[in-house]
């Protein structure tokens, strides 16, 4: 059982520069998503982040308005959440794989985005795993959004110098007078 388990939880990064991160939630099982979000808002102000709120209808828009987000404004990162529990059909295959792939795209592209979307079996494991006091996944979410604007801003202005390298860089440096050696 995960529950009774203990799991290594990195250090909360420091920022020079405040952050500021949008939390996209889908609230179709409102109580659990309200949850979520709490841990997520106090995550984010444990480093002195600020955070803005926006609600989608379900866990397959939450993608969309991260990109539209992205786009359209100027957020560190975001935090993706919202609940899926499995019920009869296909239907739940379908938005866990599609939601959880195209944040994931947008994750490999350079977004930074936490992925607080549980996909579980059953309301009590939802609700173990929103809990705040509990499992924290909306905080852990945060947390992943955190650490990956950190290491951004850690990497952002290097570059890997890919090209080609100016006449004269460091070709032909010994050959200064046009002499050659052949």
């Amino acid at each position: 059982m995960a529950g009774s388990e203990t799991h290594y939880t990195l250090p909360r990064p420091a920022f020079d520069n405040p952050v500021k991160l949008l939390i996209v939630v889908a609230p179709y099982y409102k109580d659990i998503a309200d949850n979520l979000v709490a841990g997520a808002k106090a995550e984010i102000e444990a480093v002195g982040g600020t955070w803005e709120l926006v609600e989608v209808p379900g866990a397959l828009e939450v993608p969309t308005a991260i990109s539209l987000a992205d786009r359209r404004s100027d957020f560190d990162g975001y935090v993706a959440l919202g609940c899926v529990i499995r019920g009869e059909t296909t239907h739940y295959e379908t938005v866990c794989n599609d939601s959880s792939r195209a944040i994931q795209l947008m994750g490999l592209q350079g977004l930074c985005i936490g992925n607080g979307i549980l996909t579980v079996e059953t309301r009590a494991q939802a609700e173990v795993r929103a809990d705040a006091k509990g499992q924290n996944k909306g905080g852990g979410a945060a947390a992943a959004a955190l650490h990956l604007v950190a290491l951004a801003r850690k990497w952002s202005g290097q570059s890997k110098g890919i090209g080609f390298k100016p006449a004269g860089s460091d070709q032909g440096a010994d050959q200064s007078d046009g002499s050659s050696n052949a």
